[in-house]
């Protein structure tokens, strides 16, 4: 398993881990962004941090059937975790807002679901998967990312296992300190669009 140095030391190498004045997609500000996709676009150091993670799922999570990804982030890490650990791995979309099951994609009733993101701030995308599972009479087992930056203040309540937990700050519009309104923000996220 990776450690947490090694673990970042990669997210550096890709430009994964970038400094600057943030709008995340949950509307809050944050002087760092994550931006898992230059880190999947490396496929050789993408895996390290991938194959670290499976190990640490299972560890936590013995016993699950499926892999549900949102997109777009999602659906990279979640195809890789899915193929170290030999589980389908589906991925769910947004349609008119909302996150649908689309391309014959299907869960079964009881079927056993880990919800796979690449990051978790406020965890709005893993809990809209969350209802599909649940409307589908899946089971949830549990929730995973490469990096969990919710500092325990997610709406998840089940246990969330990452790669790396980080502690970034996130700020309000009305809270945005002075150091960080001088910088000018940008929107990176996929649903900033």
């Amino acid at each position: 398993m990776l450690s947490l140095e090694e673990s970042l030391k990669i997210l550096r190498e890709t430009n994964a881990l970038l400094e600057g004045h943030f709008i995340l997609s949950s509307g809050l500000h944050s002087p760092k962004y994550i931006q898992c996709a230059q880190l999947m676009s490396k496929p050789e150091l993408a895996s390290k941090i991938c194959s670290s993670l499976s190990e640490k799922i299972q560890d936590e999570f013995t016993e699950f059937d499926l892999i549900l990804s949102p997109a777009m982030g999602g659906i990279l890490v979640g195809f890789e975790i899915g193929r170290l650990l030999k589980k389908e791995t589906i991925f769910a979309e947004r349609v008119n807002g909302e996150f649908k099951l689309r391309r014959d994609f299907s869960i079964k009733n009881n079927q056993k679901v880990l919800i796979i993101e690449d990051v978790i701030t406020t965890g709005k995308s893993s809990l809209e998967c969350e209802k599909l599972v649940l409307a589908n009479k899946g089971i949830i087992v549990g929730y995973a990312c490469i990096i969990d930056r919710s500092n325990g203040k997610s709406s998840i309540k089940n246990k969330i296992v990452s790669q790396i937990k980080l502690d970034i700050p996130t700020y309000s519009e009305k809270d945005i300190p002075d150091d960080l309104s001088a910088i000018k923000a940008v929107k990176p996220g996929s649903r900033n669009l």
